[in-house]
């Protein structure tokens, strides 16, 4: 498995703490991991179909926060 670091947004990491702790996810490496798989297929299944579409459509997705998007 590749192992990646990045930097998250104080809130961001405060929610995938309180999964952790629901019991929703073992553990922090486990959340973000199926987070962000979750994240993946469903902009894979709604995103741009074609390469000729250059517009990632992130901008649409955001949500009041110019670093949370929504999945």
């Amino acid at each position: 498995m590749v192992k990646v670091e990045i930097n998250v947004p104080e809130h961001l990491d405060m929610q995938i703490a309180q999964l952790v702790d629901q019991g929703d996810f073992v553990n922090r490496e486990e959340a973000v991991e199926e987070l962000l798989a979750t994240g993946l297929k469903a902009y894979k299944t709604s995103g741009p179909q074609s390469e000729m579409e250059t517009d990632t459509g992130f901008e649409d997705d955001m949500m009041g926060h110019e670093d949370e998007y929504v999945f």
